[in-house]
């Protein structure tokens, strides 16, 4: 797995996980904003645009970060935060390796299986990726997506560059996740988020999530779609790390 860096190793370190199907600019604006302070880690998620090995599952992704974590950061972070696939991810991580982190934020994060979604994805994929490399058609999956117009560029580039096999299996995991029951064993205190304006599934999600991490907080942002405040509102992300951090 490869990470992008910002800000100085002397300090803190947060680490930011991205969506499925995006890349490291899903926290870029955040990560500028935080680097006089922290040390910003980014890793690119395997199967995405940039990676150095296929998407196999999301168990996988969270065994490699631990691990990167364990060889260079001598175990410990100071917080991790990550938006669906990536909040998946990190809800794995969690899990696992219960001190982790001292803080985390989960954003719009599946953790209850979708059966019928998981059956179609590859048949659906299987004919109609050969459209995910059309302009007029990345712009019409962009603009259902609500992400900022100037973040256009990056998506086109990035979810052109993922090849079908890997797309198919990083959302075939992203519809069949549940979370493991080690997860009430978590010392991190969790911020868990989700738009008002998402589905009942994803708001059932962090529901489930926040009735199984002991010391969790549930917020719902107001007017808010599927990863909207990671992508489009970076400051008021970046406001809402400092304020959970100081509480």
């Amino acid at each position: 797995m490869k990470y992008v860096e910002y800000g100085l190793k002397q300090n803190k370190t947060i680490m930011l996980l991205h969506g499925g199907g995006l890349a490291p600019w899903n926290y870029s604006e955040e990560a500028e904003q935080l680097q006089d302070r922290y040390h910003i880690i980014i890793p690119i998620l395997d199967g995405h645009s940039g990676s150095d090995k296929n998407f196999t599952t999301i168990e996988n992704n969270g065994d490699e970060i631990i691990a990167y974590v364990d060889q260079n950061l001598n175990g410990k972070v100071f917080m991790m935060c990550g938006l669906s696939l990536g909040g998946q991810i990190l809800t794995d991580i969690l899990a696992k390796r219960k001190d982790i982190c001292k803080y985390a934020i989960i954003e719009s994060a599946l953790v209850l299986p979708m059966k019928m979604t998981y059956a179609l994805i590859k048949p659906v994929f299987s004919i109609c990726y050969v459209l995910i490399k059309k302009r007029w058609f990345a712009q019409l999956q962009f603009k259902s997506l609500h992400i900022k117009n100037s973040l256009f560029e990056d998506y086109y580039r990035d979810s052109a560059a993922i090849t079908k096999e890997n797309m198919i299996s990083f959302l075939k995991a992203n519809s069949d996740y549940k979370p493991k029951e080690d997860l009430k064993e978590s010392q991190a205190s969790v911020l868990v988020l989700v738009g008002s304006k998402e589905s009942g599934i994803m708001k059932k999600s962090a529901k489930l999530l926040c009735e199984k991490i002991p010391n969790s907080t549930l917020e719902m942002l107001p007017g808010y779609y599927h990863g909207d405040l990671s992508l489009n509102h970076a400051s008021e992300y970046v406001q809402k790390i400092e304020k959970y951090i100081s509480m």
